[in-house]
């Protein structure tokens, strides 16, 4: 062999062995995502031919609309629910394991170690353990339709597994659904009214206040001065950051915009009536929207994943929207433990023998962890380390939410109401959450009303804990449904909320302290008052505005306090762009970024030094209380954080500074390319997107800028840190109750929560540019898209 000739010869070899290896892989790679597709393919829901349901009395028929919305129609309610349980789980089962676990504590069986502290708040406050309570005292007919649910959506766990189509995400988790049950139902609503009621971190926020600040310092942080402060928590007693760095907040903007117009002033002589819920912003979609139909009824709306009927929609008679009260349906107090026996508390002078609960936590990969929870006469002790060796007092927990209460039991009458009167009566089962209905009938009447369980106070308005160790904080019963907030076909021919105060003081009864900024209110009433009459297109440019109040009155004040300041080049030139801007949210411009920027760098001025991250997140209302400390300043009335800091135009030219620094940091100098929608991004994230590179299957769509903020009409509120707006109209829905067959719609990103679905995300874009579809009651004609469930 010539040994000087070898080199040669592997020289021409090796890109042969290299193009082979990379076309194998190639190839292997190819197979790989070819069988992942065809495999994730499976679970995809059958929507058309027939399927066996054992338990069904007759047939149903389900034909999904263009936008795969189901129309169930059966012939009685049994089977309606059954397949309405059975339809959903097609299209939500793992979004609908996921929300039972959350609300129950039970992550850690499924995710592992990362969910235990979550588990064991949830474990504390007890969800679960109220929904067992509450299930004894709904009537039989009620238990009857959540069986048929549970039985729906049980027939299809158990062909999916059987079949090997379950959906692909418990296939990445590695485990399979348990069975359904009518108390994850119930646990769900639970978890609904945790979400969208509360004020328990605001009173221990306060409380912190009272402890590390002077009086003066803290009260200019309530959103109001309390006839008595309370002050029995001694200094040093409970540590306020290492008892609730584990909590899990509810967002305080959960919220909603609803209104309701009189045909006195449509176009078409009817009410119309509109309503965008707010909530998280998510794939899949917090709603699930859906049409049903059966001898007793006829009802298209949406509802929770897990929850049967409709919660929000229309027949062929009525129509209503919700949002959220917001009331103090909570109160945490002060219980005093006794140093000889930590299971005992003390109350009336005597030493009771709290009810200690031990919950069995399973984790993924480890051994169970048993966690133990106390509870007293008011409720579950939410201090994680309230009663060790320093301290011999513990926080506990009052709330609506925890008695047994029938929520449920207003939905089949609302479904089926036909008038004011019928409705009026469904919704006083409707306890937790307390919510304010806006509803328009067939008649004309337009209406509105507060529903739920607001308690009544001996003494206190839930500004801070308050002593347990007696009775003189105690709850003497709840407002009277008929004395509830109402109003009933008003001169103005309209009633709208935002989660705005809705009582003047006028009012016998305390329902909150804490309200939502006002400004998502008066633009809509401004809106409102600016014409005679209105059309649905009218409502659905309603819905999309985007003009913010909140920047019309502060801007001015900013400009006047920047007058008298030295300002840098770069930050007159920001100044001059803040005189120009019309107050539009639009993610094209600059001005809203410069404002928004701004409002977090005032916070961090005021604050940032004082508390901490972990106490902020408790700091309920923050926004409101700044909102005033500036207004106050700009009157004359300094209190302690502005006249600490400098005074207001110092806090103010201060922010501008950092506000300027961080954006060129982030953008360069050129501030002409700085716009807002460079740091307001909408994405509706999967739940498993976090874990990466599933971002990329999960969250097929990339983040996009989009318009609005957290106080305009188009509620679109972003993540400070990431810029990704997360939270806003989760559904969107107008009604012309001239015609009661349809209504207009956005559900964002889409109904389906299969990622292979057509209907997964197709309504992202529309929920940014506002275009909606229509629904209807009558069942659409699509033959290709038409299942039978027959009985087996």
């Amino acid at each position: 062999m010539d040994i000087a000739s070898q080199p040669a010869r592997k020289k021409r070899r090796w890109p042969k062995i290299i193009g082979f290896s990379v076309l194998g892989l190639v190839i292997i790679l190819s197979v790989i995502l070819v069988a992942a597709n065809m495999y994730a393919k499976r679970s995809l829901p059958q929507i058309s031919g027939e399927i066996k349901l054992q338990g069904l009395i007759d047939k149903v028929n389900v034909v999904r609309d263009e936008e795969g919305v189901p129309h169930i129609k059966a012939k009685n309610d049994h089977d309606l629910y059954m397949a309405q349980g059975y339809i959903t789980a097609q299209d939500r089962l793992f979004q609908m394991d996921l929300s039972r676990r959350q609300a129950s504590g039970q992550l850690s069986e499924v995710i592992g170690e990362s969910s235990v502290e979550q588990d064991k708040f949830f474990r504390t406050f007890g969800l679960r353990r109220a929904a067992e309570a509450s299930y004894e005292g709904y009537s039989d007919e009620m238990k009857a339709y959540l069986q048929s649910y549970a039985d729906g959506v049980n027939r299809f766990m158990k062909e999916a597994i059987a079949e090997n189509k379950l959906p692909v995400e418990f296939t990445l988790l590695g485990y399979e659904p348990s069975e359904w049950t009518i108390i994850d139902t119930l646990t769900i609503v639970k978890y609904m009214a945790y979400d969208l009621g509360g004020h328990w971190e605001g009173q221990v926020f306060r409380s912190y206040l009272l402890s590390e600040f002077t009086e003066e310092e803290a009260m200019d942080l309530f959103p109001a001065y309390p006839e008595v402060a309370p002050t029995v928590i001694e200094e040093g007693a409970i540590d306020w950051e290492e008892s609730f760095a584990s909590a899990h907040i509810p967002d305080e903007f959960n919220g909603s915009n609803n209104w309701v117009i009189s045909g006195e002033k449509s176009e078409s002589g009817s009410p119309l009536l509109a309503d965008d819920p707010h909530l998280g912003l998510m794939t899949p979609s917090i709603w699930y929207q859906s049409t049903l139909q059966s001898n007793e009824q006829n009802i298209s709306g949406v509802t929770f994943a897990g929850i049967p009927g409709i919660i929000i929609g229309h027949n062929k008679n009525v129509a209503w929207g919700i949002t959220n009260v917001g009331p103090d349906v909570q109160d945490v107090y002060i219980e005093k433990i006794n140093p000889d026996n930590p299971n005992q508390y003390l109350y009336n002078d005597e030493w009771i023998d709290a009810e200690i609960v031990t919950e069995t936590i399973k984790v993924k990969g480890q051994k169970a962890i048993d966690h133990e929870v106390m509870i007293t006469r008011h409720g579950p002790v939410i201090s994680e380390f309230a009663h060790d060796n320093k301290s011999d007092t513990a926080l506990s927990l009052k709330w609506t939410a925890l008695e047994a209460t029938q929520d449920l039991e207003a939905i089949p009458l609302m479904n089926k109401a036909s008038n004011w009167e019928e409705f009026d009566a469904a919704i006083e089962h409707f306890k937790a959450p307390s919510s304010n209905f806006v509803f328009a009938a067939k008649d004309g009447t337009i209406a509105y009303k507060a529903s739920g369980k607001i308690p009544i106070r001996k003494k206190g308005e839930s500004l801070v804990p308050v002593p347990g160790w007696n009775d003189d904080y105690e709850w003497e019963g709840y407002i009277p449904h008929n004395e509830l907030p109402t109003l009933i076909n008003p001169e103005e021919g309209f009633i709208a909320t935002a989660n705005n105060k809705i009582v003047d003081d006028s009012y016998p009864y305390h329902i909150s302290n804490v309200w939502a900024q006002p400004y998502r209110q008066q633009r809509i009433l401004e809106v409102l008052n600016a014409k005679e009459t209105f059309t649905v297109e009218d409502m659905k440019a309603l819905q999309m505005d985007i003009k913010n109040l909140q920047a019309e009155e502060f801007v001015p004040i900013f400009l006047e306090q920047l007058s008298n300041q030295k300002l840098s080049e770069q930050e007159q030139e920001a100044v001059n762009l803040l005189k120009k801007w019309d107050f539009e949210d639009d993610e094209a411009e600059t001005a809203p970024l410069l404002f928004q920027t701004m409002l977090l760098e005032i916070s961090d001025v005021l604050f940032g030094e004082k508390i901490s991250d972990e106490m902020m997140d408790l700091f309920e209302g923050k926004n409101q209380v700044i909102d005033e400390l500036i207004r106050h300043a700009n009157e004359g009335e300094e209190g302690p954080w502005i006249k600490n800091n400098g005074g207001l135009s110092k806090v103010i030219h201060q922010a501008l500074k950092q506000t300027t620094d961080t954006l060129s940091e982030r953008y360069g100098d050129d501030m002409s390319k700085w716009q807002w929608g460079d740091e307001h991004k909408l994405q509706f994230s999967h739940p498993l997107s976090r874990v990466s590179p599933l971002q990329h299957i999960f969250n097929s769509k990339d983040a996009i800028p989009v318009g609005g903020s957290a106080v305009t009409v188009q509620a679109a509120r972003r993540n400070d840190e990431t810029g990704i707006v997360n939270h806003g109209a989760s559904w969107r829905y107008i009604i012309d109750t001239s015609d009661f067959s349809k209504a207009y719609h956005i559900v964002g990103p889409g109904q389906s929560g299969h990622f292979k679905s057509d209907w997964y995300n197709n309504q992202f874009e529309d929920w940014v540019t506002g275009d909606y579809h229509i629904t209807t009651l009558d069942e659409p004609i699509n033959e290709d898209q038409t299942l039978t469930l027959t009985p087996n």
